[in-house]
């Protein structure tokens, strides 16, 4: 290639000069360091997607050892830390963010890699305890890498064959053991999205000309949740053009279980109030405590008050797989929609996310928008198959593919056990916090969160009056500091402004890898890091 650029730029210079246009020396120079430039980094730009090139194979196979030896081997190694720490400013000069005019060296972008990977935090490591995901499942991360190598799209069976048919075998499948005898579905990107589906249905349900009309001149539609439920109903409401005003909480026990009579009570005044009520959600698996709301009741007054029923279930709804705990979920094929994560309990690579609805057809009659360049309906296949348009995205990750592995590769036993384990973990230790001096539980545990304070020797024994919680409430920031400085476990915090409890640490237990002496090691880190404040 850079033979032939050469002769054609010599043939240019040629008949410059034959035309009597004066080029100084040192721009000529210029112009044919800059025309050599181009063409090299055109040239590299090309090799990028060449498979057949050795340079590119070796530099995969050596980031794929990389992974498996520092992400994989050591990453999930308790023996080693969990994250390596640097404050914003020192890690951007560590990364060498800035991208410049040329390209770069395969030697340069693995040394990238390897930093990124350095100072990433290690979320399959059994000292991370900090979110609602967490573990890397082998069969869910080669489904993971398998879909990124094919980079495909899961709108149409023409692009996407085989991930069409597994999405709707796993959507199904998901649909029978939640008990819905005429579910659809599809996977999202993210709870937060599969909620704002379930409101968006709820509204196309109780008037369809909104979806041409929109909001303009409708009465005032109003939703209710716990007060413990997730954030995602207010930026949906927000998103949508309801107004976060329009959120109803509902409160909820002490466990933060929601109560149903609440619910009625507000569902009724609201009705008083000249408003419409739309949508109730309920929780199954509160961000912080965990709590599994009253499927039952709820749906007993969604049923007479003529609300859309939802379930957010995208943090404990992997319960139904056990038969120890699926009572946890006893009504959930009562609601009309559901948010199931499989990226949390069950493990899944992040994001795996499937919403159930309880009703075929719906998602496709709300969503539809009829592309003639995607969803044409004289194509030589079953066009039923192209289950795009049901989305409001256009591209969409073929996420279902990786649930699908796992699932085939542990079988329906193997999530049971899964999930089993989780729920044991959680048992042994909230009987060491209730057993270890200096701790003390949040409130019983419902899932697989453990709410728990800690309270520093200083603090052991005085008069627990307003002072001495604000006292208490600093606690839990402090020692998060230093486990993070030192990256020995990692473990959220927050307040709980409902019920008026002041921060104190959420650890989460879901990582199969974990064991009894890892939860002991979390007590006696804690410990070590608070006894002093």
């Amino acid at each position: 290639m850079l033979s032939n650029t050469s002769h054609v730029l010599n043939r240019c210079f040629t008949k410059v000069a034959k035309a009597g246009i004066f080029v100084p020396k040192d721009e000529t120079k210029r112009l044919c360091v800059s025309f050599y430039t181009s063409a090299n980094t055109v040239q590299k730009m090309a090799a990028a997607y060449d498979y057949k090139d050795a340079g590119n194979i070796q530099f995969l196979d050596d980031l794929h050892k990389l992974m498996i030896e520092e992400c994989l081997k050591q990453g999930t190694d308790f023996g080693t830390k969990v994250v390596e720490f640097l404050e914003p400013k020192e890690l951007q000069v560590k990364l060498d963010l800035p991208i410049g005019d040329q390209s770069e060296s395969q030697k340069s972008m693995l040394d990238i890699c390897q930093k990124v990977i350095k100072y990433s935090v290690k979320t399959g490591n059994p000292r991370f305890f900090n979110q609602l995901y967490g573990g890397i499942d082998t069969y869910g991360l080669a489904g993971a890498w398998l879909t990124e190598a094919l980079n495909t799209n899961g709108h149409t069976f023409e692009v996407g064959p085989v991930f069409i048919l597994m999405e709707h075998y796993v959507i199904q499948k998901m649909c029978g053991i939640v008990g819905f005898q005429n579910g659809d579905g599809l996977f999202a990107p993210g709870g937060s999205y599969s909620n704002m589906y379930g409101l968006h249905l709820a509204r196309y349900k109780y008037n369809q000309e909104l979806k041409k009309t929109g909001l303009y001149g409708s009465p005032r539609l109003q939703m209710f949740t716990s007060d413990e439920a997730h954030y995602s109903m207010l930026k949906a409401a927000s998103f949508m053009g309801f107004g976060i005003d329009n959120v109803i909480r509902v409160k909820t026990n002490d466990g933060g279980s929601m109560l149903a009579d609440d619910l009625e009570a507000k569902v009724l005044e609201s009705k008083k109030q000249g408003a419409v009520p739309l949508f109730v959600m309920a929780t199954c698996g509160t961000t912080v405590l965990g709590a599994y709301d009253p499927l039952e009741e709820i749906a007993d007054v969604c049923e007479r008050q003529g609300l859309w029923m939802h379930v957010d279930a995208a943090w404990g709804g992997a319960a139904v797989l056990s038969k120890k705990y699926k009572h946890k979920m006893a009504g959930v094929h009562r609601c009309q929609s559901l948010a199931w994560n499989p990226h949390k309990m069950m493990g899944a690579p992040m994001q795996c996310s499937a919403f159930l609805v309880n009703e075929e057809g719906l998602l496709q009659q709300c969503n539809a928008a009829h592309a003639d360049y995607l969803f044409q309906q004289d194509k030589f296949y079953d066009v039923s198959f192209d289950t795009g348009d049901k989305s409001i995205q256009c591209g969409r990750k073929v996420d279902a593919f990786k649930l699908w592995m796992m699932w085939k590769a542990k079988g329906d036993k193997g999530f049971e056990e899964q999930v089993d384990k989780g729920f044991d973990l959680v048992g042994y230790f909230t009987k060491k916090i209730r057993e270890t001096e200096g701790f003390r539980l949040v409130a019983e545990p419902q899932c697989l969160n453990v709410g728990f304070w800690y309270i520093p020797q200083s603090l052991r024994g005085k008069e627990e009056n307003e002072e001495w919680w604000q006292a208490v409430s600093k606690v839990a920031p402090q020692i998060k500091e230093g486990m993070i400085r030192q990256g020995s476990i990692m473990i959220g915090y927050q307040p709980l402004k409902c019920k008026n409890f002041v921060n104190f640490f959420r650890i989460i237990i879901k990582n199969p890898i974990v064991e009894y002496s890892h939860l002991d090691f979390v007590i006696s880190e804690i410990d070590r890091l608070g006894k002093d404040l």
